[in-house]
């Protein structure tokens, strides 16, 4: 089952790399016009052209010759490589669910037990998470390619760096509030992964739509409108927020049965709180008037950094009673 799940999050990784592609041929092709070729100059028989005489004129509503080929239209075929990059974005995302289930059968327990299976979970839970947004919206399509390319990133990341073979539990996690805490925690990192992803497309958008045409902004001239991208921002911290809240508290819960203390500033407890504050603070002034959305969203794409931080960062450069990341 561990050669499986293996084999399984490769293919994810494959199947999400074509939807990448596929969506940067939708971005490439999507505002492009056809190119339709002027009509040939007929030769003008007899005197009368274009009077009552027996001239032939050339009539600009005369459909083409039977069997000319007509132009094909770049919108059409961005469209398909739209619908493309969906089928295989959810193909991956069903790879990906295997590879999770058959790691934790292997394992025999919940696949979130070190680094490596911590961030397979997150990037499912976000792309699950898009999936469902796009179900919803499916005009905000053309933003799967960032998204896609961020998923390529993480399980690269997971399979070259991160990986280390099916252990057994580590024996102080081994506690129903291993499911409840870590499970809320995955679960809110996945959708904070997925607000990302508009918070960063938002700026650029928001830049370019204000004139700005340099690099990055030229990067979004053809993604969705930067207030939709900064609605989709908000509504998805707004429901990661309080999963998150109940981690931390939950968390702390757990702290005070295995430890005799619920907060001990140790590294992860001490950046699970800085995350929380700077995602108070985002929220906080979204729901300000006198603060710009750019400003918010900075502070949303700065709370992401502290996750990332708190993932990574803590888990390699620090020692701490956290020190799950399972890496030698």
């Amino acid at each position: 089952m561990s050669a499986l799940s293996d084999q399984l999050v490769t293919f994810a990784t494959l199947a999400y790399l074509v939807a990448m592609i596929c969506h940067a041929v939708e971005y490439a092709l999507g505002n492009a016009r056809p190119r339709v070729a002027a009509p040939p100059a007929r030769e003008l028989v007899g005197a009368g052209v274009g009077g009552t005489g027996g001239g032939a004129g050339t009539d600009p509503a005369e459909p083409p010759a039977v069997g000319a080929k007509r132009p094909a239209h770049p919108a059409g075929r961005a469209r398909l490589a739209g619908r493309i990059a969906v089928v295989a974005t959810v193909v991956a995302a069903l790879l990906h669910l295997g590879g999770l289930i058959s790691r934790g059968v292997a394992a025999d327990r919940m696949p979130w037990g070190n680094m490596y299976e911590f961030v397979l979970t997150v990037s499912f839970i976000g792309v699950v998470g898009w999936l469902t947004v796009l179900w919803k919206r499916p005009s905000l399509r053309r933003l799967g390619l960032f998204l896609t390319l961020v998923m390529v990133l993480l399980l690269a990341t997971a399979e070259l760096v991160l990986y280390v073979p099916v252990v057994p539990l580590v024996p102080a996690l081994n506690s129903y509030w291993f499911v409840i805490h870590v499970s809320t925690v995955v679960f809110a990192s996945g959708i904070f992964l997925l607000g990302a992803v508009p918070a960063v497309t938002f700026l650029m958008r928001n830049g370019y739509e204000q004139g700005r045409r340099s690099f990055p902004y030229t990067l979004a001239k053809r993604m969705p409108a930067a207030e939709s991208l900064e609605r989709l921002t908000f509504v998805l911290h707004a429901f990661a927020f309080p999963v998150f809240t109940f981690a931390v508290i939950a968390g702390a819960i757990w702290a005070e049965a295995s430890w005799g203390r619920p907060w001990g500033w140790d590294p992860k407890e001490t950046w699970s709180f800085i995350s929380w504050v700077i995602y108070a603070g985002y929220l906080h002034a979204r729901a300000t008037p006198s603060v710009k959305r750019n400003v918010a969203t900075w502070i949303a794409v700065l709370g992401f950094l502290t996750v990332l931080m708190n993932l990574f960062g803590v888990n390699i450069f620090f020692e701490g009673l956290h020190s799950y990341g399972g890496l030698d």
